[in-house]
């Protein structure tokens, strides 16, 4: 089968978790060609050389920590007849020599209007959509309603009618009766990488975040001395007493993700199930005005997997480091067959086609 598969590129951890998927597809004999934007075409476009096709894509804007929605809207105005031009034009080079049979999109817009073009199905492969395709099993606090309703609008438009949803989750919600007949909940994605490594438990915390913007996340460290953390996201090699600075490197992460002995990160999905998968406790402080990431850090509170914090200080540190033995416990209990679920469930819908 012909398979258009669309990857945003906002962030690494769709696209990492997408080349896992490509993979697959291309080792069953279909024929699949990818289109992306920004650092996850450079990391896809490294994976499958000649596959993947470049587009212009969306990107949040930051004001300190937070999501800015303003500039978000003013950089996307700003932009939008460049990425009208580029996209049209990459489009119509695709579709001289490509005709896909079906789309499968990481919640990536462009590759879901050019099947609606063509008329042929999608498939939505991601786990935003379980904000709003289910039953959330916690009461949302009034300082997040907003944003909760916010997120729940922005799901339902991003790719409506789709064949088939699969949601990849780490924990498991009751579905909206009117949505379970063509939704899927499955176990997240796990890099072959990941599945390779032998957790051990290490004497270190990894530490890793996406909005760099936190300069005094060293100083905050630094007020436990007795403890190592090893952080990732400054892509810097400095030692700074207890607190070391990481460059970028896929396989050093790995490596000592599965040797760490817990997790301190934001609310991003990608890292949290990875951690999970291992069974390595989590402290999440999400990033502020995204409701997924508030959703994730406080599914790992409530199932014991680690705590969730609004704001990072060496007091919430030590709160969660003293928890690690209950969080272990609790994890201890998670199970989780590879994407073996995944891979079924994809292959029963592609077949139906």
């Amino acid at each position: 089968m012909t398979i258009l598969y669309g990857v945003p590129g906002e962030g690494l951890g769709h696209a990492t978790r997408s080349k896992v998927v490509i993979a697959w597809l291309l080792e069953q004999g279909h024929e699949v060609r990818v289109v992306s934007s920004s650092r996850a075409f450079a990391l896809l476009d490294r994976a499958f050389p000649g596959r993947v096709l470049e587009i212009k894509g969306f990107h949040l804007a930051y004001k300190k920590l937070t999501v800015s929605k303003s500039r978000t809207v003013s950089l996307t105005l700003r932009t939008a007849p460049e990425t009208l031009q580029t996209n049209f034009r990459q489009y119509r080079a695709l579709l001289r020599g490509f005709r896909p049979e079906t789309v499968i999109s990481d919640f990536e817009s462009f590759s879901y209007f050019f099947a609606k073009l063509l008329r042929v199905p999608v498939i939505s492969i991601d786990n935003m959509q379980i904000i709003s395709r289910a039953h959330l099993d916690m009461v949302v606090p009034p300082a997040q309603q907003a944003h909760y309703d916010l997120a729940r609008h922005l799901v339902r438009v991003k790719l409506p009618r789709a064949r088939h949803y699969l949601i990849t989750t780490f924990f498991e919600l009751p579905l909206r009766p009117r949505y379970a007949e063509r939704t899927t909940l499955v176990p997240s994605i796990i890099r072959p990488d990941i599945q390779a490594t032998t957790p051990t438990r290490g004497g270190y915390v990894l530490v890793y975040q996406s909005a760099t913007t936190q300069d005094d996340l060293v100083g905050i460290l630094q007020q436990l001395p007795d403890q190592e953390f090893r952080v990732y996201g400054f892509n810097k090699d400095e030692a700074h007493g207890n607190v070391l600075l990481r460059p970028f490197s896929e396989a050093g992460f790995i490596a000592e993700l599965a040797g760490c002995r817990a997790v301190l990160t934001n609310g991003g999905f990608s890292l949290i199930s990875e951690a999970v998968y291992l069974r390595k406790p989590v402290g999440a402080v999400p990033i502020p005005a995204q409701f997924e990431q508030w959703l994730n850090a406080a599914e790992i509170e409530k199932r014991g997997y680690g705590r969730h914090f609004e704001t990072l200080t060496a007091t919430n540190v030590a709160a969660f480091l003293a928890g690690l033995p209950q969080f272990e416990t609790a994890l201890a209990g998670y199970s989780q067959r590879g994407n073996e679920v995944l891979f079924a469930r994809l292959g029963e819908l592609l077949n139906e086609l």
